[in-house]
């Protein structure tokens, strides 16, 4: 079997893989909240390949600011014949702002550590990253960006606070790290999608992308959110160059209700 590397994307897989934020509406907020968690069966090539989790985490401060602290981990299956595979991402959430402030990345790939800070500047406009492999020194490196821009994780989570529509179309600006493009999602319809979790009623949204090399899209990638006020993903299938890959929902548990005090972003 080939190698699943890139596990440490796995999470963002989970985190809806791809979505955007519609620039005329504003967030409920009350979609989610501290003490969420959502578990995740992943399939590879149509075989179990691991597992993958979700949780937003209590309200801590990193980097002088209040936040949300969302914690994707992803560990593979050491049956299904790849190397083994550990990841652990967190998005630092500002829930006041609606913005991600910058994000941490931990995986180790068949045994080898890799790691990858990015912090974004108060206005969203620029990210200092920091990536380091095993033993090297870290390197840094300076990016413009397009004001506003999250991360994967920070676009899912405020699509999820979004009034969803069928017909509607969302997009945004999102950064990996390395790699700057449009995220666009556009609600096709609902279905009733069953998990292990069990059956849900769903949005079906089509995801484009423009991720590259082994995360290149070979089409574009569909997620399942439950229909109800939470918009949490139940199931998403993407096809890259690397392989197919389905994650399934096997067990969900709400956060708490957070009535948050939106920021003034008005500039006055």
């Amino acid at each position: 079997m080939r190698s699943l590397s890139n596990w440490g994307f796995t999470a963002a897989v989970v985190g809806l893989m791809g979505s955007a934020l519609a620039h005329a509406q504003e967030p409920s907020g009350t979609a989610f909240g501290p003490g969420e968690q959502a578990q995740y069966r992943v399939r590879y090539l149509g075989l179990t390949a691991g597992t993958a989790t979700v949780t937003v985490g209590a309200p801590m401060t990193q980097w002088g600011q209040s936040v949300w602290p969302i914690v994707s981990t992803a560990k593979s299956d050491d049956l299904v014949g790849v190397y083994p595979i550990k990841s652990r991402f967190v998005s630092y959430w500002d829930a006041s702002a609606q913005r991600v402030t910058g994000s941490d990345l931990h995986s180790e790939e068949n045994r080898k550590r890799r790691r990858q800070r990015i912090q974004l500047t108060a206005d969203g406009t620029g990210a200092k990253v920091i990536k380091q492999k095993e033993s090297d020194p870290p390197r840094e490196s300076d990016h413009a960006l397009t004001q506003g821009t999250l991360d994967v994780t920070g676009a899912t989570f405020a699509l999820r606070g979004q009034e969803l529509a069928v017909g509607r179309s969302y997009e945004y600006p999102v950064f990996t790290g390395s790699k700057q493009f449009t995220m666009r999602a556009t609600v096709e319809g609902r279905e009733t999608v069953t998990t292990p979790a069990g059956a849900r009623d769903t949005f079906r949204v089509r995801v484009h992308t423009e991720f590259g090399g082994k995360l290149e899209s070979k089409r574009d990638m569909v997620a399942y959110l439950s229909a109800d006020s939470h918009h949490v993903p139940v199931r998403i299938e993407a096809d890259f160059a690397l392989g197919t890959i389905v994650a399934e929902l096997t067990d969900y548990k709400p956060g708490r209700v957070v009535t948050v005090a939106r920021a003034d972003n008005s500039g006055d």
